[in-house]
């Protein structure tokens, strides 16, 4: 209908009607052309995941401000990894979980992979941490690999209280503290009978540890996390692995914190690759050792990103666009 066939007694309600539709009408925003298309894998039901879902939300703001058209997707996603160009896991990774499956398929397909699946095979075992410190002479508790043939020798290598890691523990799951000869044993046996090896280490009692989280080989962020009231670890857990508590974290910028323990963070993600690490390190005096290097480290808003601000979801984005193009420029199909 055109407006010639309004009859002319109804024509200036339709013209008050029209006007009030385009008063209404919000003007339209100018959208940045979206050049790539980045996967965030994570779960929302995950009671303890590497970031919360406000620093997810910010994760999606800084990737659009950069012209990816960044997805929220979840294990559910598998099948259309290949709609994307790269993969950034947000999700608590594991070599037997499908994490892993994601990392390696995506890489598989040719999207830039965050954590690529080296480093989670990498990072997930404490064994090959253990041995890949002491080759390169990188300041560590001193360690033992326990096995059964060496098992009763533990108490008068690393003394009593000690510490045992299984191969694959994170976030203080599967890392106990043996108090006496008899709990060390009961210890041992129980986690040998569920993995050949395991990861015993001198007990160093601190207030708090250090936490160095670097991507690219440079340092985001640094951080103190505080033991949890009246326990030795960060995170306290009941036995059935429940959290029940966890200490007070403060953020320094990278260049307030001590050198010492920036240098030897770098040195131990270095050994690993260019991806995305958090570094814990305890500090005796002014020495600094290695406990371990975590691939899918925390990033949680109001922890972290305190210091940054967006600025760290910027700068993490920055390289995984920076890894696409150069990934174009190879010839690769993004």
């Amino acid at each position: 209908m055109e407006a010639n066939d309004i009859p002319s007694e109804h024509r200036q309600f339709v013209v008050g009607v029209a006007r009030e539709f385009i008063g209404r009408r919000r003007p339209m925003r100018h959208r940045i052309s979206m050049r790539y298309d980045l996967a965030i894998l994570h779960n929302p039901k995950e009671k303890e995941p590497p970031s919360n879902p406000k620093a997810l939300q910010r994760f999606v703001r800084s990737a659009e401000s950069l012209g990816l058209a960044a997805e929220l997707i979840g294990k559910e996603d598998y099948g259309r990894l290949a709609e994307f160009d790269a993969l950034f896991i947000r999700e608590t990774t594991g070599v037997t979980h499908h994490t892993y499956r994601f990392a390696r398929k995506a890489a598989a397909e040719g999207l830039v992979v965050v954590d690529d699946p080296e480093s989670i095979l990498k990072c997930t075992n404490k064994v090959f941490l253990a041995e890949l410190m002491e080759k390169h002479r990188i300041p560590v508790p001193k360690t033992v690999i326990v096995h059964r043939d060496n098992a009763k020798l533990i108490p008068g290598l690393l003394g009593l209280p000690c510490i045992l890691k299984k191969p694959d523990s994170s976030f203080s799951l599967g890392v106990v503290k043996a108090e006496s000869e008899k709990e060390l044993s009961a210890y041992i046996d129980d986690m040998l009978d569920r993995s050949e090896l395991l990861i015993a280490q001198e007990y160093m009692p601190t207030g708090y540890d250090w936490r160095v989280g670097i991507f690219d080989r440079q340092p985001l962020y640094v951080c103190k996390y505080y033991m949890a009231g009246g326990h030795w670890q960060i995170i306290r857990r009941d036995e059935n692995g429940t959290k029940t508590g966890d200490g007070m974290s403060e953020t320094l910028p990278v260049e307030h914190a001590p050198t010492g323990v920036v240098r030897a963070a770098l040195r131990a993600a270095n050994l690993i690759g260019d991806g995305l690490y958090g570094v814990d390190i305890k500090q005796s005096g002014k020495s600094f050792y290695v406990m371990e290097v975590n691939d899918n480290p925390n990033i949680d808003a109001g922890i972290e990103d305190s210091v940054l601000k967006e600025e760290l979801y910027l700068r993490i984005i920055r390289v995984i666009l920076r890894r696409i193009e150069q990934r174009k420029e190879k010839g690769y199909q993004v």
